[in-house]
């Protein structure tokens, strides 16, 4: 496994690689990898003949009162499970290497990046969206794997590959759960046992919707219920809603296909997770 910190000496490794007709995948995380991860890295693997995972927490994607400082980051940790998945290429680079100057120019997706978790993290995909760009300058990849947990992010990198004339391939992969059905992140890791255990009533929810719409109940007011459960046991809500799964628009029922997609606080932790019915 190759490890890059610098753009210069990644660029001419990948285009030596390419000039020999092989393919490249790119698996991009902010570190701290779970199993998640890993099912993007056993993708591209399958998919492509070099695989590139980048580890970057991207300081232009965090607003000034969140979590950037205390993001988890295990850098040794996260080589070695790369380097036993049989990952190709690590890029490390220092914000110093991905901002060398003040940076003017962002990527923006207008209204698909203004809604859900854009209301309450204003910026946020603003930074997404340009250090991805970035990465698909740096890397020139084939393929770039995200995973559906982050559906409102899918969406937007999916328009902007589009609108951009990015000639790469976007590969979505299914959301990864604990054994206790808790979506895998990054930031579970701040959760108390107490917290983790209120966290479980997402899942179950969601999935409780789910079961209705697939029983044919399309009745939006399904979410209300669910909204108020959610409350009940501790749960702060930023949002839940039912959206179209092409570009998040809301939706007035839960007729397939639907996107039923939720932001909520337990503590001090804001949690994302979603459901999916395509018909």
């Amino acid at each position: 496994m190759r490890v890059f910190f610098d753009k210069k000496s990644l660029r001419k490794f990948l285009e030596e690689n390419r000039s020999l007709g092989k393919t490249v995948s790119l698996v991009p995380t902010m570190g701290f990898l779970h199993k998640g991860h890993i099912s993007l890295v056993r993708r591209a693997r399958g998919m492509s003949s070099i695989v590139v995972v980048s580890i970057f927490v991207n300081p232009i994607q965090f607003g000034p009162n969140e979590d950037l400082d205390r993001y988890p980051r295990d850098l040794g940790s996260d080589l070695r499970l790369l380097d036993k998945e049989g990952v190709d290429v690590v890029f490390c680079p220092t914000v110093e290497e991905m901002y060398p100057e003040e940076q003017l120019c962002f990527v923006e997706v207008k209204e698909l990046q203004d809604r859900l978790c854009g209301l309450f993290r204003p910026g946020h995909f603003r930074g997404v969206c340009t250090v991805v760009t970035k990465l698909f300058n740096i890397v020139q990849p084939d393929f770039a794997h995200f995973g559906e947990k982050d559906y409102q992010q899918l969406v937007i990198l999916r328009k902007m590959v589009k609108d951009l004339d990015f000639p790469i391939k976007i590969v979505p992969s299914p959301i990864v759960r604990d054994a206790d059905n808790l979506a895998l992140s990054s930031r579970n890791s701040y959760l108390t046992a107490d917290e983790r255990k209120i966290a479980l009533n997402i899942s179950k929810e969601l999935f409780w919707i789910k079961e209705k719409i697939e029983e044919g109940n399309y009745d939006i007011k399904i979410l209300e219920e669910s909204r108020g459960r959610l409350q009940e046991k501790g749960i702060k809500l930023d949002y839940l809603k039912a959206v179209s799964t092409d570009n998040l628009e809301e939706k007035t029922d839960l007729a397939p296909p639907v996107a039923v997609l939720l932001a909520g606080w337990v503590g001090k932790v804001r949690l994302i997770d979603n459901i999916i019915v395509e018909s």
